[in-house]
């Protein structure tokens, strides 16, 4: 019994084979079907492996959400090269909560000569051009968060040479922690003091003739350094035309989250509008001379994220891959075997026949008709 219900399951199973399995005797091969075989496994072999380069790349994913954390400070990052002496000028921060932050607290004034020496200038150059192809192609900024902790350091280089006259120039450079409100970040004349009703600087001292707010800004972030990572203000520079010059910078500081498979760090990116005029009261054109940099914080949370594309779902895309350029090939062939078939057909039966072998055929089957008669008269 055991063995009849055993067999008996056996033929129900082959039954629903829907993979019925030709005897070789009954299959017959042909060399179109060898040539699009042979086409259709090219184009498998192809498309698989520029589906695998596919699958090793990974993408970048943005989500916003609301920032929630005005809390905690800001750390601000700077590295600026002015023009003038560092006893003729100060830096500090000024916010809309009335808060001064001297730049004794995290800044160092170091005396330096303003012009580059060559491999500083190439450097310079090199930076500009990345940051003109950066406002080119915003896709580039993908890469950079991918490549993070792989690229250069954007820091300028040291001086390979000695300079031979004294320093004229003033490097600026360190951080500062900030509130997380709009302020104001500005070099100007004269040092910095506190005053009950805001803060003032010691400008009296200086002549005019020193004055010369020509800049070069070799980095400005907010919040943590990720090296690779290029800023939009990292190597610019601006000449002033006057001694009496401003210099604007207005940013815009938008929280960031970075999360890729090689670092994850809470840091900002920015957005900046520049905009510089020579002062004149004359003409009204009223200001003080220096350099200006308000920020603004963004209320969004930007989580930038590293996507990769899961295994199972290249193996489906894989398969489709495999079983559609199988089926369409041989639906394709057995098409065109079709119409070969019955164009060939057509000829071997006769049933396609020029006009003048029609006539003729016609001639002689009214003659074959009349000898007929004939004969039975």
């Amino acid at each position: 019994m055991r063995r009849l219900n055993r067999k008996k399951t056996l033929n129900l199973v082959r039954e629903l084979d829907a993979f019925p399995k030709i005897p070789e005797s009954y299959v017959e091969t042909s060399a179109s079907g060898g040539t699009v075989s042979l086409l259709a496994f090219t184009a498998m072999a192809l498309l698989a492996i520029l589906e695998f380069f596919v699958y090793r790349d990974t993408w970048m994913k943005y989500d916003y959400t609301v920032d929630k954390d005005f809390s905690s400070k800001l750390k601000i990052n700077i590295d600026v090269t002015v023009a003038m002496k560092c006893q003729y000028v100060g830096a500090d921060v000024l916010d809309l909560a009335e808060t001064m932050v001297i730049s004794s607290d995290g800044l160092i004034y170091e005396p330096v000569a303003f012009e580059l020496s060559p491999q500083q200038r190439v450097w310079q150059r090199t930076l500009q051009l990345i940051q003109s192809r950066l406002q080119e192609e915003h896709a580039l900024q993908d890469v950079l968060f991918k490549s993070a902790f792989k690229g250069a350091p954007t820091a300028l280089p040291p001086r390979e040479d000695t300079i031979l006259w004294p320093p004229d120039a003033c490097r600026i450079h360190g951080y500062l922690y900030v509130n997380k409100v709009a302020g104001n970040f500005h070099i100007t004349v004269g040092k910095a003091i506190p005053h009950p009703r805001g803060h003032a600087h010691l400008a009296a001292l200086v002549s005019h003739d020193s004055y010369n707010f020509s800049h070069r800004i070799d980095h400005l972030s907010f919040g943590e350094i990720i090296p690779g990572i290029i800023n939009p203000l990292d190597g610019t520079e601006k000449i002033a035309s006057d001694y009496n010059h401003m210099f604007q910078y207005f940013i815009t500081v938008v929280p960031t989250k970075l999360d890729t498979y090689k670092i994850s760090a809470d840091t900002h990116q920015y957005s900046v509008t520049e905009r510089e005029r020579a002062i004149n009261h004359a003409a009204g054109s009223h200001g003080v001379s220096g350099i200006f940099m308000k920020y603004d914080i963004s209320s969004l949370m930007v989580t930038v994220t590293e996507q990769h594309m899961p295994l199972w779902k290249f193996l489906i895309r894989l398969c489709g891959i495999i079983g559609g350029i199988f089926s369409t090939t041989g639906m394709l062939h057995a098409l065109v075997g079709f119409l070969f078939d019955i164009v060939c057909c057509r000829f071997k039966l006769g049933s396609y026949k020029p006009k003048s072998d029609a006539l003729l055929d016609g001639h002689l089957n009214s003659h074959s008709a009349l000898i007929t008669e004939n004969s039975k008269h």
